[in-house]
């Protein structure tokens, strides 16, 4: 195992690192150690990223600047790195005919002295534009100089000459890596493809020139595994992809995903980002309206279009977990069973993680603190609205391209907002308290159960699974509020979700009603940008088991660390410029740190000890009749319908008016809470009416731009109803109140 430099932490943690530094130092290095890595950024060497103004930031200055040596921004300053050096990088620029507008702008290339290239000069905004046109409208039609080997492949040759040259085994990681750019109608279905060794890397990349489809992309892969060349795939901005990221239906080519779709799109793509400067991934307050932490750094939009959002539903991690897990439970494949990492995209080679030191990410659109907090918006990105970037954690036995590749591969991998938290998840059948003692409780943990990324072994007996989470805070940074484990399942169709403090800082008490731990406060001082570390903890940690486990239900489990609030870095903006913080964004954040999850899956015997819900293939099996246009006209418009929630039990009253609006008035008979989110035929928001029409035999309500239905079915004189996004199931008994 080669040397790696211990994470210092200073001595005011004293004990509070007790459990990190035992890990280093009492039993010498440990099985796996944290490294922290960028896996997604741009240099000069991006189209777009050259006609935005980095004209000087190349992949040679970039991992420079991730080794701690200042260099100069795009806008002329000298930055450097806040902290330590990162551990390993890999340079991503776009695939699409990378590197020829900043070669072609460069006298002393090759490159510059071939007569395609004097159509690419650009040095003022008009070329800019006219360039811009040029190139963006050649993608369906490729300009053939700028593809041919002896360019693409010099260029691409000199990508992986300079991922050799600062790769330093145990001490820094690069990556031979790039971007599969693929935006069809301006939706983000972008993902970074990593080699794990530079010596088998092909003559040329797969990019969005040879197809824009993601199975093409995992076609290639796959005969480059064939080849003896492993390579994997992350994803990224889901949250911008219009729902195209995530789908449970059809892919790309309208084709229904099927079990041989799922096991490709594993084999293929075990990652996907949760956070980035273009907004965070995990889950949308409107998808997770119990999760008080959901609206973090929320970014919606289509790439290149102002006044644009992107749909919710298909877009975000979370809800392609759980719609995974159904997918498993009701066609027996789960194409969704991928690990999270942070990340950046920033397209100006040298990159901001802290809130402290924000230089902006996007050329000169958000080079100057008035430039990024003006609130103005550029082809669809408003600068207000980014985040710095995120990084990688990775779990790996050493600083190697092999053992971090391989480390991404299996899972073992976490994403943070751009804090350096080192964070452990472990789940098994038999973890306790008494762990905690034990003289290396990483290895117990290890030999008992897995890490995050990984599937629960067999259940032995009757016992809930049980899970080590522990957490030490960022040295640089604020301290830790609390841990919580999000757990998220399914039942005949219908997913679910909730949210678990398990260990947090100070003396506060749940709520009784809610299990809710109360705010832990603040010390920022707004008007100064500053905080100070008198509020939190700088280790926490837990052994917790599921209160709630269902053996015969598929489930997955994560941990998400909160830090306490900090200034966002438009305050500390807003401060520079002595003005007060803009008010279309939060004064304050709380950094954070997401695991990969840890999934259960029911075995044989588990799956039986349930009632399998009605599928709607049963009901038409049994004789039962879908209602027409007209005759579901005659059964709702006008009228006050109950709903019961099968699968819940919950009871809904539900006013269609004749208007073209429906409103839920009761639940179980009573008034629901105002606000409240609720899981019924049609899903939605109480108090809030909403549209539905019917068309082609079904109740069309539309909600966060997705349009869902639900067939009623007739069987006998009763009424049964399913909707469009449960799987198949029909969970609705449904009946016109008298």
């Amino acid at each position: 195992m080669k040397p790696h430099t211990p994470i210092i932490v200073p001595s005011l943690l004293s004990s509070a690192v007790l459990a990190f530094s035992t890990l280093a130092l009492a039993e010498g290095i440990p099985d796996r150690e944290v490294y922290f890595g960028q896996t997604h950024s741009h240099t000069s060497w991006s189209i777009d990223a050259y006609l935005i103004g980095n004209h000087q930031v190349d992949p040679e200055q970039t991992y420079q600047y991730s080794l701690g040596m200042p260099v100069k921004h795009p806008m002329g300053v000298e930055v450097q790195l806040k902290g330590r050096p990162l551990d390993f990088h890999g340079v991503t620029d776009h695939s699409e005919y990378v590197g020829v507008i900043a070669l072609a702008n460069d006298p002393k290339s090759d490159f510059s002295k071939q007569p395609i290239a004097q159509k690419l000069i650009a040095k003022t905004p008009e070329d800019f534009n006219r360039v811009f046109k040029w190139i963006a409208g050649s993608l369906s039609h490729p300009i053939k100089e700028l593809i041919d080997p002896k360019v693409a492949g010099n260029i691409w040759q000199q990508n992986i000459a300079i991922a050799d040259k600062y790769y330093k085994p145990g001490k820094f990681t690069t990556f031979v890596a790039y971007e599969w750019t693929s935006a069809p109608n301006n939706q983000n279905m972008h993902r970074n493809i990593f080699f794990r060794d530079s010596k088998k890397v092909p003559d040329l990349p797969f990019t969005a020139l040879d197809s824009d489809k993601p199975e093409d992309l995992w076609g290639w892969m796959d005969d480059q595994r064939k080849k003896g060349n492993e390579v994997l795939a992350i994803s990224h901005n889901g949250n911008l992809s219009n729902g195209l990221m995530f789908p449970v239906d059809v892919d790309d080519r309208g084709r229904p995903i099927d079990a041989a779709w799922a096991e490709t799109r594993m084999r293929n793509e075990s990652l996907t980002e949760i956070h980035q400067v273009k907004g965070t991934s995990e889950t949308h307050p409107e998808l997770s309206p119990t999760d008080e932490f959901a609206n973090y750094e929320i970014m919606s939009f289509l790439l290149g279009i102002d006044n644009s959002t992107s749909k919710l539903n298909g877009s975000y991690i979370r809800q392609a977990w759980q719609n995974g897990m159904a997918l498993q439970e009701a066609r027996g494949y789960n194409p969704y069973k991928m690990g999270v990492v942070g990340a950046s995209d920033s397209h100006n080679g040298v990159i901001p993680y802290s809130q402290s030191n924000n230089f902006g990410s996007h050329g000169f659109t958000d080079s100057t603190p008035a430039a990024r907090i003006s609130g103005k918006e550029n082809s669809g990105m408003v600068a207000l609205q980014t985040s710095t970037s995120g990084l990688a954690g990775v779990w790996a036995e050493e600083n190697t391209r092999e053992s971090i590749f391989d480390a991404m591969k299996r899972k073992e991998v976490y994403g943070t907002s751009g804090v350096r938290i080192p964070v452990r998840l472990f789940g098994g059948w038999g973890f306790d308290s008494s762990v905690w003692n034990e003289k290396d409780w990483v290895q117990t943990a290890y030999a008992k159960g897995v890490p995050m990324g990984g599937d629960l072994p067999a259940k032995p007996g009757k016992a809930a699974p049980s899970f080590v989470v522990w957490a030490v805070k960022d040295a640089d940074d604020g301290n830790l509020d609390r841990i919580q484990i999000i757990k998220g399942w399914t039942k005949n169709g219908q997913t679910f979700e909730k949210i678990y403090d398990v260990v947090w800082s100070g003396d506060r008490q749940p709520d009784q009603a809610t299990g809710n731990v109360p705010s832990v406060g603040s010390t920022v001082d707004v008007s100064k940008a500053t905080y100070t570390n008198t509020i939190g903890a700088t280790e926490l940690k837990k052994v917790w088991v599921d209160p709630d486990f269902d053996p015969a239900q598929h489930a997955f489990y994560y941990a998400r660390v909160l830090q306490i609030p900090t200034p966002r870095w438009s305050t500390y903006d807003a401060a520079k410029l002595q003005v007060p913080p803009p008010a279309d964004v939060s004064a304050t954040v709380q950094e954070r740190a997401w695991t990969s999850p840890i999934w259960y899956t029911p075995n044989a015997e588990d799956s039986k000890s349930i009632a399998g819900g009605k599928t709607i293939d049963q009901l038409k099996t049994e004789g039962a009749k879908a209602l027409t246009n007209e005759q579901l006209q005659t059964y709702v418009v006008g009228k006050t319908i109950k709903v019961r929630n099968t699968v819940t039990g919950q009871t809904f009253e539900i006013v269609y008016g004749t208007d073209g609006q429906r409103l839920v008035t009761s639940v179980d008979g009573k008034p629901p809470a105002q606000g409240e989110y609720l899981n019924m035929l049609h899903a939605g928001q109480f108090g809030v009416p909403a549209k539905y029409e019917i068309k082609d035999g079904h109740l069309l309500t539309t909600l966060g731009g997705t349009p869902f239905e639900a067939t009623v079915f007739e069987q006998n004189g009763k009424y049964v109803a399913a909707r469009s996004n449960e799987f198949g199931y029909a969970n609705y008994e449904v009946e016109v109140v008298k």
